[in-house]
């Protein structure tokens, strides 16, 4: 399927999600809608995401940011669900708190930290547009009081029930981010949102960096066709076809039997 061309990203597009998400004003917003209170002035840390990757060999597009109380919080898009994210929130809480945490510095000196995932599909299958987890006591139900909090959103909620009206037009709009879904929003916050992010697709340095990153997963798609097809040989030729289809579906698989057959 032909990729949109720049100017027509949605917002659920890596890409334009990375970009949109360094622009503070844009973070504050979000941030705010989900998390339903005002936040203090945002400072973004870009450095983990591909627009700052001068060969695209970053493929990490999450937004770390930080405000003016020291909360954290780590945005990322999600749109393939690879049934992991569970223990991708308990890495990146991990990652967050070592960086955090300079040496010699006592554990209390900790910052309250969110987790974020947005979510195109269900990740618990619940039909909820929220999903919002804590560490708490299975035996009392007493908060840990870690001050971590990881929160799921899914596009595909069907259930409205304790999810405000603001969040759901958000999460509408970043899968269809036009002036139609904007106006329909009837939000003056998601028209900011968006009147930022149609400036954004006007420049020009942005274009070309996206058209650059196409081009260079296209070639590492065809490499890796490539690549597979040759594995796919040796594997016929030994009298292994069985493990194609295994190796096909199975990344693991597939990279010991590149490693195997020096591919």
């Amino acid at each position: 399927m032909a990729r949109k061309k720049f100017e027509e990203l949605d917002l659920c597009d890596p890409f334009l999600f990375a970009a949109a998400l360094e622009d503070e004003v844009i973070c504050r917003l979000i941030l705010e809608m989900i998390l339903g209170r005002p936040i203090a002035k945002i400072r973004v840390h870009a450095e983990h995401t591909i627009l700052y990757s001068s060969d695209f060999r970053s493929v990490r597009l999450d937004i770390y940011a930080s405000d003016e109380v020291q909360v954290e919080y780590d945005i990322e898009m999600q749109n393939e669900d690879e049934h992991n994210l569970p223990k991708r929130s308990r890495y990146y809480q991990g990652e967050m708190d070592i960086t955090s945490l300079k040496p010699g510095e006592d554990f209390k000196s900790l910052r309250p930290c969110f987790i974020i995932f947005i979510c195109t599909f269900d990740p618990f299958g619940k039909g909820l547009y929220r999903y919002t987890f804590e560490n708490k006591c299975l035996e009392t139900e007493l908060s840990l009081g870690d001050e971590v909090q990881k929160i799921f959103l899914n596009t595909k909620g069907i259930h409205t029930e304790g999810v405000s009206e603001e969040l759901i037009h958000l999460l509408k709009y970043i899968e269809n981010s036009t002036d139609t879904c904007a106006a329909e929003a009837k939000n003056v916050t998601i028209q900011k949102i968006h009147s930022r992010i149609k400036e954004m697709k006007k420049n020009r340095n942005l274009g070309v960096r996206y058209m650059q990153m196409e081009e260079l997963l296209k070639k590492r798609e065809q490499e890796g066709e490539r690549r597979f097809g040759e594995l796919a040989l040796k594997l016929s030729e030994t009298g292994r076809e069985k493990e194609i289809i295994e190796a096909a579906s199975n990344p693991k698989l597939r990279q010991a039997l590149y490693r195997e057959f020096g591919l």
